[in-house]
């Protein structure tokens, strides 16, 4: 049996991206799996497809159960609405993956144009912490009570390497992902009593179609296989790893997933 057989997962911003990798990762585990995003067509911005039910049939396509759910991470209301939406299609949630999130500005999809930590805009730097920090403690409370109640459940957020080392660009970014950590370890202290673990991952540069429009990266040449950017699936694996049983008796903890680098 899969390690994640008849578990239900919710993965946020999931319909293109990483949130599709780790959503099929912990399809092909045995999961069953909620593909969410604010939008039906957001894979189309980055040419990832063009609707969410294209990654609601690939997840069916392994033989588990799908269903898409649109809302605003943002907002605690449909957040509330969001889960109650899974829950009625797939059953009570085990996993919830809080993957949203994104260093974009507030007219949306590309980053602040002044983005260090005196020039960021009001409107962009509101943008930034509620896409990353706000939503995920919004995600948090409203799944962290469920699984409270049926004592089990895994709660996995997204931090970034952003968050670990000073920057001077993409400050309101780093800071919001580095609130993601702290939270996230305070929170595991919260549901230790209760058996529901929180941990979360801080990725480094990693390659998405997002990450390619967005970003002039090099040629990489000969880089060795740590040196060079994640691809999703290094990613993905570790999110399997903390969504399933062999975690049990982790939480709390950040895992840095950037081949050892700073970057």
């Amino acid at each position: 049996m899969a390690e994640l057989e008849g578990r239900v997962v919710l993965v946020t911003g999931s319909s293109r991206g990483l949130g599709r990798a780790y959503a099929m990762a912990l399809a092909e585990a045995g999961a069953d799996v909620a593909i969410h995003d604010v939008s039906a067509d957001k894979p189309a911005e980055f040419g990832e497809g063009s609707s969410i039910e294209e990654t609601v049939a690939a997840v069916r396509a392994l033989g588990r159960r799908s269903v898409a759910v649109l809302g605003d991470v943002t907002d605690p209301d449909a957040v509330g609405r969001l889960l109650d939406e899974v829950e009625a299609g797939l059953g009570p949630l085990d996993v919830l993956i809080n993957n949203a999130g994104g260093d974009i500005a507030a007219s949306g999809g590309r980053r602040p144009e002044n983005n260090d930590a005196i020039g960021i805009s009001p409107e962009d730097l509101r943008a930034v912490i509620d896409r990353n920090l706000l939503s995920t403690i919004f995600c948090c409370r409203e799944a962290a009570p469920r699984m409270i109640a049926r004592r089990r459940g895994k709660l996995i957020n997204v931090a970034s390497m952003a968050g670990v080392l000073p920057t001077t660009q993409g400050v309101a970014y780093a800071t919001a992902k580095a609130g993601i950590s702290f939270y996230t370890a305070c929170l595991a202290m919260h549901l230790r009593p209760y058996d529901v673990t929180a941990n979360a991952i801080a990725p480094g540069a990693t390659w998405t179609a997002r990450f390619a429009a967005t970003r002039a990266v090099a040629d990489e040449g000969d880089k060795s296989r740590l040196q060079r950017v994640a691809q999703p699936g290094d990613l993905a694996s570790v999110v399997r790893f903390l969504a399933g049983p062999a975690s049990d008796y982790v939480s709390g903890q950040t895992i840095m997933v950037n081949g050892g680098g700073r970057h």
